[in-house]
Parts: structure tokens; sequence; C-alpha cells
């Protein structure tokens, strides 16, 4: 018999670590190849971890709550054969990617950079949630973080790092004060993301629920993005007869040949996806005092779960792909979300977010723009009204298939001209859309 060390492999750019959920098997287990052998959390999705190999758990070396870094074993396993493996070993052949060097995280990092307030933390610091729940815990500021020296991988701030800044905080050489840069677009410190107890009043029958870890991570990330961002939105009504009408037609087709629902998203997709064209500014983000423009459409698609939380998938590169590409992207990531199967990955870089309010069947919404984005896209439910329509013959009143978009952007950078244009270069995409386009 041999042991084999199972590491925590690569979970995308920029994660470095995750935090151990749950086991899923215990000490003296045996669990068969590609059997799930643990959840774990980052700050932007729940996963598995599988084992690449079949054989009996002798020891798991990190519990539940504690940190792993990337390449980090987890669990000892018991296999058939001679010889154990190696950590260096472990990660050539468990981890699909090496860990980014130095100037990769720079390059990753630098549209992040941007400075919230003491309590909700830059990108920048890339915080396990353990650790960001003990700096929130323990009101430690965003210039004490960046104070404390890591020493995880690529510098990272572990647990212990953490404790043993709080156990000598007293002893500790005040901070330096921002960089100028920062400074300017810092805020107030935000209202914490939950009211103190000490503040409700019980009534009989209350019930008290607390956050999960996923509603913690929603509610701080809203906080941040609406405190940082200056919202404004613009409205629109759109006529998308044509879009009913085609999808009605080539659905039942594209179902048979493909396997796959065609639901109205890509074709929204691929509207916003031409309206960022020809309006690039709009797929930026905002570092300081600059401005970066991003090569790359990414398009998030706010979904919601099951347990009533909120996930973004990214559709990555969606100005490459057609539209029963982009109708296979969208079900594949939606099924995945829903289901738990999301990796870390699949949640980030998205440069532009998609949300369908009209699912829950509301009309319209004012979506809160997610950092670092600077817009945000609400679509609302397709509603058969009564319309004016102009004809060579005059006006006629006819029945039409109508829904409402809202447009909601950052105006540090993005004006009521751009942001609206944006707008109406999407609705004019949707309401002329070709009843002959291919599938």
């Amino acid at each position: 018999m041999a042991e084999y060390k199972l590491l925590l492999p690569s979970m995308g750019e920029g994660v470095m670590e995750a935090t151990i959920i749950t086991w899923l098997f215990n000490e003296g287990d045996n669990v068969k190849e590609d059997d799930s052998v643990v959840e774990i959390a980052t700050d932007k999705v729940d996963s598995d971890v599988p084992t690449p190999v079949s054989g009996k758990i002798v020891k798991i070396l990190k519990q539940k709550d504690e940190v792993a870094k990337v390449g980090e074993a987890i669990a000892i396993l018991e296999i058939e054969g001679e010889g154990g493996n190696t950590a260096s070993e472990d990660v050539k052949t468990e981890t699909p990617a090496a860990a980014p060097d130095t100037d990769t995280l720079k390059t990753i990092e630098q549209p992040l950079q941007v400075a919230a307030s003491t309590q909700e933390f830059s990108g920048d610091l890339y915080l396990s949630p353990l650790v960001k729940s003990i700096a929130q815990q323990e009101n430690i500021s965003e210039s004490e973080l960046k104070s404390i020296k890591g020493s995880g991988l690529e510098g990272r701030i572990t647990k212990e790092d953490i404790l043993a800044f709080v156990k000598n905080r007293g002893n500790q050489p005040a901070p330096q004060a921002a960089a100028p840069v920062q400074q300017a677009v810092s805020a107030p410190q935000p209202v914490a993301t939950s009211a103190p107890v000490s503040t409700i009043t019980l009534g009989a029958g209350d019930e008290i629920i607390p956050m999960d870890r996923m509603r913690k991570i929603i509610a701080e990330n809203m906080v941040k993005a609406k405190h940082i961002a200056p919202h404004v939105t613009s409205f629109i009504e759109t006529d998308v007869t044509n879009v009913v009408k085609w999808r009605n037609k080539n659905k039942a087709v594209f179902e048979k040949r493909e396997g796959e629902k065609l639901t109205f998203m890509p074709i929204f997709v691929k509207a916003v996806v031409k309206a960022i064209q020809d309006f690039p500014m709009i797929n930026v983000s905002i570092n300081g005092d600059n401005i970066i423009k991003k090569k790359n459409i990414n398009i998030g698609m706010a979904t919601a779960l099951p347990d009533g939380n909120l996930i973004v998938p990214v559709i990555k590169n969606a100005d490459q792909l057609s539209l029963s590409g982009l109708a296979k992207a969208i079900n594949d990531l939606a099924y995945r979300a829903r289901n738990k199967k999301l990796r870390p990955e699949d949640t980030q870089g998205a440069t532009y977010t998609i949300s369908n309010v009209g699912s829950f069947g509301n009309l319209m919404g004012t979506p809160i723009i997610p950092q670092p984005q600077v817009a945000i896209l609400a679509i609302g439910a397709i509603v058969k009204k009564p319309a004016v329509l102009e004809t060579a013959d005059g006006d006629v009143i006819a029945i039409r298939n109508l829904m409402f978009m809202s447009h909601s952007y950052d105006h540090r950078v993005v004006d009521g001209s751009l942001g609206g244009m944006m707008l109406k270069h999407v609705h004019d995409y949707l309401e002329n859309w070709d009843l002959n386009t291919e599938i």
C-alpha cells in the first residue's frame, strides 16, 4: 500500500486559497476515483473537490473552517501500489495550471485596486472568507491589513497571520495614510450590512435567521458596490414582437437538433454585445484616476439559486460566440449554477452584466452595478399590449409584445448620453431583429 496526498487544486486566476466547508467522507472511509470528497468555499463560489484516485482516507489534514492554499495537501489517502507521491509531484498531476507569477498577479489585480472603505476591502487583498470574517469581527481596517506581512502563497494573509496581528495589535505601529489616489476614490464607511441586534425590538413569535455564508458575501458586495459607484438609471420600452416570433419558429428545431432549450437570453446577450461594440467605453473599469478599457467582452448573467441566493456566472468572450454557442453556454452555466457545479473561474472576469428580472414576472428593476464593472442591464417581463404602429396607410393599433429595459451605470465615467445611447442601441437591435436570422 502507498500514501497519496490529495492537494487543493487550482481554481482559476487570482484564487489562491479556499476554506473547507464540509468533508463528505470521514477518516477510514473508502472513496472511488472522481468521488467528491470535500466542499470548499472561495469568495466567489462553493465547489467540490474530487479525488483523482481510489483509496481509503487515512488522515484529514484540513478541518472544517480551516484555510488551505492551492497546491497544499488537505488529506492523505491509502492506495494500491508501492511508493508514495510527493507534494511537488501532486501539484504537477493534480493542478490544471500553476499559480500565476508575480507579474501576472499584478496584471490581474490592477483593475481591482479601488478603495471602498475601512471595512469593505479592496479586491487586491484577496482575503479568504475566514480571514475576511476575522478582520470584520475585529474591526481591522484595510490599511492595517495591508501592513500585515502574509506568510501564504504570493504573500497572502493566512489565518495565523491575522490572529498573530490581533494578539499583538497594541504593539503595532500606526498604519500609514492611504495614497492620494486611494483617498480620491475613498468614501465614508458604509452602514453595516446588518443592523445591531440591540437596535431592533423583537415581537412575540419573531424569528432570528442568521445569514448563511453566501448571503453575507452578497450583502458585503452589494453595500460595497452601491457605496463606490454613483448609480444613474435610464429606461426604455422595446417592441420585441419579432424576437418572440423568431424564437417560436426556431425553438423546436433547435431543441431537436442540439438537445438544448432556446431561451430569450442568447438573443438579449447578442444585442448587448453588438451595442458594447458600438460603445466600447461601456466595457471598462476604474482604477484610481485611470479607466481600464477591456479588450474582451465577458457577459455576467445574474442567476437566482434554489436557496434564494444569487450568483453571476460569466459568458467568456461572448462576442466570439454564435447564437447557438451562446445558447449552449448560457444553458450550461445556468444548470451548473443551480446544481452547485460552478468552478470559481466561472464567476470571474465579467465586464458587463445582464439581470433578467422578467423571469420573476417583474416589469422592470434598478439593479446594482457589480464592481469593478460600470454598467448593468435589467430586462423586464415580455407582455402583450396594444401599441400604435406607423404604416404607409397611417397609424394603427395592434397587439404587440413589449418589455421594459433599465440600464444602470456608474456616473463617474458613464454620462447620460453614453448610458442612454447604449440602451437605445440594444433597443434598436431587438426591435429590428431579422426573422430570417440563422440559429
